[in-house]
């Protein structure tokens, strides 16, 4: 009896969190579907007499939604692919040498940690000033890289160490030289750390704001929150447009996340070596 009462605790958590979670997802649909002046309707109805999707047509037609879209979209690229080649192999050293200054610079990156991004925005700014890397997409990467990075390694690190040395020994012993093993057996079975490396990295880069509005100053130049900052006014607000661009902007990592959930489970070294 008292199982399913546990049982029936948990479930109704689950459902309350849930519709907790839902809730505002619709309703950012929903004001995206009304008129601007319905926003402060208290109607939960997603569809309703006024409804359109006049929104989304002027989002994509009459504003650079799509130029900030490709802005953000090369931006997170470049930062995911960067954050994953960089931690996959920093954290493969880490695991597996022992070298002068290793314990120091798994503390260094620890460290890192400690410090909110925000109080890091000078220093950063002085120094892509001396670089003449403000306003570019170059500067903004380093930034994002660099934040993004010590997390990446660390989990990396973790990961490898979970991972039987006899793998890489196995394959030596077969011709492999120690890169070819990396590649070819230790990277496979970390798949899901890759993954994510890579969301994390994707994340630290797609939906940013305040450090891309200190980097950025071109229009030209924004990415999608910059850009759906722009709705927003001192006296209106265009709350259609920027609903209607949450929205879409959401989807991208929506897809992500659905794609690569089967990665997302840990444990495919189990049985890799035979007792």
């Amino acid at each position: 009896m008292s199982k399913k009462i546990e049982t029936l605790f948990i479930f109704s958590f689950l459902v309350l969190f849930t519709l907790a979670t839902l809730y505002p997802a619709l309703n950012i649909i929903g004001i995206s579907l009304r008129t601007d002046d319905a926003f402060q309707t208290r109607s939960l109805a997603l569809w309703t007499a006024e409804s359109s999707f006049r929104s989304y047509f002027t989002l994509f037609l009459e504003t650079d939604f799509l130029t900030w879209m490709k802005n953000s979209f090369l931006v997170s690229f470049v930062v995911t692919l960067t954050g994953v080649v960089l931690a996959s192999t920093s954290g493969y050293a880490l695991s597996r040498f022992n070298f002068m200054g290793r314990r120091a610079v798994l503390s260094s990156l620890l460290m890192t940690q400690m410090f909110p991004a925000t109080m890091l925005l000078l220093p950063f700014f002085i120094l892509l000033a001396k670089l003449k890397l403000i306003n570019s997409y170059l500067g903004l990467i380093i930034i994002y890289s660099s934040t993004a990075l010590p997390f990446c390694i660390w989990q990396m690190k973790g990961y490898y160490d979970t991972i039987p040395a006899a793998l890489e020994e196995a394959a030596r012993m077969d011709g492999c030289s120690r890169f070819s093993a990396f590649i070819k057996v230790i990277l496979p079975v970390s798949s899901p750390a890759l993954v994510i490396t890579a969301l994390f990295s994707f994340m630290a880069s797609w939906s940013e704001y305040v450090v891309a509005a200190i980097v950025l100053q071109n229009p030209e130049l924004y990415t999608l929150p910059l850009g759906l900052k722009s709705f927003q006014a001192s006296l209106a607000t265009q709350w259609g447009l920027y609903a209607a661009g949450a929205v879409v902007v959401s989807i991208p990592v929506t897809i992500l996340f659905i794609s690569l959930s089967r990665f997302l489970v840990s444990g495919l070294t189990v049985g890799s070596v035979k007792g």
